[in-house]
């Protein structure tokens, strides 16, 4: 009873958690969601539904083509439904297909080429790809970045900085190779490296040093009671005028530091993956909507900016993890069609089935063990 007891208090607090997270998963999916049926219009599929959500329909209307946007009573998710569909998941009603006239069938998402289809597909991570990139750029253009420079301040005793022999005023460089340009950049690359030695390159005394370090695993608590293990080296940045300035930005620039943005959360997430299958990462940090409904929530209290940041973060996650070659994400169905172009046909119907069946089973395991993860965490606040 000590575990499920943490959800007395998210429950108490629903509509806190609630309203942002279903603002920020509302605007992921709609995008994502948006992103299939555009593509699969340029194509020439007739589109029968765009939900947000599932379940019974609470509000929509009809577009001059016959499509039907609504809103759902089950707002986690959403889809879109094209002429021939049997249900949300896109599985093709043969009696249904086999009813219609050939000039009906044309207009079915399984009468189109491969290539069509696999567009159609990827179209939605795409999207997600695409939001996170212009909500990025957004923020980039209209409030600017703060950037303090990567110049060591203070260095703990005892800590991977005094130990790699950093020394005050040292100013970073790079890690491993690649370019720091402030302070953020070296925290980023540091706090997902724990236990992990950086070859680190920086200037001292008007010339260059390299360093090797290895962070050091810590537990650190957020302003919201959030505990977190990451990479720390030990060191504290300089707070001096001449090392603290206000970057803005150009739209187009704006726009590659936003691109650059996004790399970055796809290149930690497949790090942190592949952390987990060497060891080096918990699966304790793995959460399910549970979690992003409470980081929702905290986040909102820091404004709606920081909220919508939030969205380009979950809407890059979303979209990564859509592409993952499993049936049942958009990423099984791109391995099927790349299995019929290297075949010349398409897989049995038995053999998309079988792979159907141990992508759901995948799905709902990984739904129950974040889940699981969730009220584990809530446990622990």
């Amino acid at each position: 009873m000590d575990v499920l007891a943490p959800l007395g208090h998210f429950g108490s607090s629903t509509l806190g958690y609630l309203i942002p997270f279903l603002f920020v998963l509302t605007i992921v999916v709609f995008f994502h969601e948006l992103g299939h049926f555009l593509v699969a219009r340029w194509c020439g599929v007739r589109v029968k539904a765009f939900s947000i959500g599932f379940g019974p329909e609470l509000i929509g209307f009809n577009d001059r083509r016959g499509t039907r946007w609504k809103i759902s009573a089950i707002p986690l998710g959403g889809y879109v439904k094209f002429l021939g569909d049997e249900d949300a998941a896109s599985t093709p009603s043969r009696a249904t297909i086999d009813r219609m006239s050939e000039e009906d069938r044309k207009d079915t998402f399984f009468a189109k080429n491969v290539w069509q289809r696999a567009a159609i597909v990827a179209a939605g991570p795409i999207a997600n790809f695409i939001l996170a990139i212009v909500i990025f750029a957004g923020i980039f253009t209209v409030y600017g970045r703060e950037v303090t420079s990567a110049r060591v301040d203070q260095i703990v005793s005892g800590g991977a900085a005094e130990a790699a022999g950093f020394k005050v005023g040292d100013l970073v460089l790079s890690i491993d190779g690649s370019p720091i340009s402030s302070f953020n950049d070296l925290q980023r690359i540091v706090s997902a490296s724990a236990d992990e030695t950086l070859s680190i390159r920086v200037e001292r005394d008007g010339g260059e040093v390299t360093l090797q370090a290895t962070p050091q695993r810590r537990e650190v608590t957020d302003r919201f009671g959030n505990v977190h293990k990451i990479g720390q080296l030990g060191l504290s940045r300089s707070a001096s005028g001449g090392d603290v300035k206000l970057e803005r930005f150009s739209p187009p620039e704006a726009i590659w530091q936003g691109a650059k943005e996004t790399w970055f959360i796809v290149e930690r997430t497949f790090d942190y993956i592949g952390g987990i299958f060497t060891g080096r990462e918990s699966t304790e940090e793995l959460g399910g909507p549970i979690r992003v409904a409470q980081v929702s929530g905290q986040v909102a209290t820091l404004g709606v900016v920081a909220l919508i940041n939030l969205a380009a973060i979950l809407s890059v996650s979303i979209g990564l993890l859509n592409l993952f070659p499993v049936p049942m994400l958009d990423g099984g169905h791109l391995l099927f069609y790349f299995f019929e172009i290297v075949r010349g046909r398409p897989l049995s119907e038995r053999a998309q089935d079988i792979g159907f069946r141990i992508g759901l089973a995948a799905v709902l395991m990984l739904m129950i063990f974040t889940t699981w993860n969730d009220i584990i965490h809530l446990s622990s606040l």
